[in-house]
């Protein structure tokens, strides 16, 4: 899908489509690329050494490998667009490999990261970007129409950054899952946006920031009404999955905070003091 709109988008705006890699392309996606005066491949070849810039929108798995692949076929100064969902640290090994087995060819990786839906937004979809020509790639980007951010010189710095997102985007994706369908069950849905009022009118940074730096201190009280909560679902035959998660949180900063009580005030102190005192790894 995201190969797809991409293609699409280029070819409205006059480039050329040199080919489309899609191990099993349906027929819609056949048919632009026919239209648009190209071919479907379904494996990187010499076909490659045609563009000037290589979009990889493959899943985050296989991101390397499929890099490790199209290199071989690359041309002397192509940009290859990493438009994947990988972990931080292969972009920045996918970085250093173009770097040193381009012999001779200079092949610049630039890493890329998807903060929304194309399914919704398409080609105006919010990208970050990263990498040494991240700011070519944001000028090619921002044609499309779309939001387009430079976050950092190195191949990585956007996954990482899309990733600490998907932290608070997710883990408040499942908890909305829960909340409404509990909310739709006990037939309090539309009562539950007019409580919840006043949170979608303070700025998330303040939401955050006083979530985290109040934590402590509360944690056991909290603790508590998550656990009610968790109760109330079961009353209406549901089973929670995500609150679960919340509670224990809860639950491990209440035992710290008894062990070794928090002094602190600051957002900061409270941040440091969970990392050390609640999130730190035990291996």
């Amino acid at each position: 899908m995201v190969g797809a709109c991409y293609m699409q988008a280029f070819v409205e705006q006059g480039h050329s489509l040199v080919g489309l890699c899609d191990l099993q392309p349906n027929a819609a996606v056949a048919d632009a690329v026919q239209a648009a005066g190209a071919q479907v491949h379904t494996a990187p070849g010499a076909w490659l050494a045609e563009a000037d810039v290589v979009v990889s929108a493959v899943f985050g798995t296989v991101a390397r490998s499929l890099f490790e692949a199209c290199l071989p076929h690359l041309r002397d100064s192509v940009v290859y667009v990493d438009m994947t969902t990988a972990d931080p640290q292969e972009m920045r090994e996918c970085g250093e490999l173009a770097r040193r087995v381009a012999q001779g060819r200079a092949v610049h990786f630039v890493d890329v990261a998807i903060t929304g839906a194309v399914n919704l937004g398409g080609r105006k979809t919010p990208l970050l970007v990263a990498g040494g020509k991240a700011g070519f790639v944001q000028e090619l980007f921002l044609l499309l129409g779309g939001s387009v951010r430079v976050v950092g010189g190195q191949p990585g710095d956007a996954a990482a950054l899309k990733l600490l997102r998907s932290i608070y985007t997710k883990g408040t994706e499942a908890l909305a899952v829960e909340c409404l369908v509990t909310a739709q069950k006990m037939g309090l849905r539309e009562q539950l946006h007019a409580v919840l009022q006043d949170i979608d009118e303070t700025p998330l940074r303040t939401l955050m920031e006083s979530m985290v730096r109040t934590h402590i201190p509360h944690s056991a009280r909290r603790r508590n009404e998550v656990a009610e909560a968790r109760q109330q679902m079961a009353r209406n035959g549901l089973a929670p999955i995500a609150l679960p998660a919340v509670e224990a949180l809860f639950a491990a900063t209440a035992r710290a905070h008894a062990v070794q009580p928090f002094t602190g005030t600051s957002t900061d102190e409270a941040i440091d003091w969970l990392g050390s005192h609640v999130l730190a790894s035990q291996a």
